[in-house]
């Protein structure tokens, strides 16, 4: 699918959802994919991706800003803490705070830096053991204790379990972030973005669509 047919469908859903077009911001999550398929997105002008590991993406997207202006790096993998502050000198949003201690290192780095990416904390909407993310029960009071420690929180992310209708979950990340005054929601990839947007989702991350499927490299 190509980049300008899937933001024809983001805007589509955004006009049958009565939506402003243009406010669902897509992330193309360029994670494991080659320099060259990267490459070729950036020169059609798209300018946020999303990456799932900080030394991939301190390994790729230097080199792409020397070349590229106004990249928006957006962290959506797993972050650990003792990341946290390449993570911070690298993107410009994280998606996925989803523990105190994480807050508190990012709170603190972002008092020695004096800067902080946007922060959409991830809600593990299935309740699933496997996957991170705060339970929806505890959600309200970690946003606020994110909140208290000043950090820039923009929204809220999920990924739905594979195996469930993803629009229920996408509802009720919505109704945690309405409750709780945020606006942002990431929600959405490759196979139900537009279901997303529906909903309200503010970023969709969409790889396999934009790129073709992954490619890990050898070697």
């Amino acid at each position: 699918m190509s980049l300008q047919e899937i933001q024809d469908r983001i805007e589509a859903a955004e006009r049958k959802a009565g939506r402003t077009v243009g406010e669902t911001r897509l992330i193309a999550v360029s994670k494991v994919q080659p320099d060259a398929r990267v490459q070729a997105i950036l020169d059609q002008g798209h300018r946020i991706f999303g990456e799932n590991r900080v030394q991939e993406a301190a390994g790729k997207w230097p080199a792409f800003r020397e070349r590229y202006d106004n990249i928006a790096l957006h962290l959506i993998g797993p972050l650990q803490t003792n990341k946290a502050r390449q993570a911070m000198e690298l993107a410009q949003a994280i998606h996925t705070l989803d523990r105190p201690k994480l807050a508190k290192t990012i709170a603190r780095l972002a008092q020695e830096m004096g800067t902080c990416p946007e922060l959409f904390i991830q809600v593990n909407t299935g309740e699933e053991p496997q996957k991170a993310g705060v339970l929806p029960a505890e959600a309200d009071g970690f946003i606020k204790e994110a909140q208290a420690m000043d950090l820039p929180v923009r929204g809220l992310m999920c990924i739905p379990p594979v195996e469930e209708e993803p629009s229920l979950h996408f509802a009720l990340l919505a109704k945690i972030a309405a409750r709780n005054g945020l606006s942002g929601l990431s929600m959405g990839m490759s196979g139900d973005f537009e279901r997303a947007v529906a909903l309200g989702a503010t970023h969709v991350r969409v790889g396999s669509a934009i790129f073709g499927a992954r490619a890990p490299q050898t070697g």
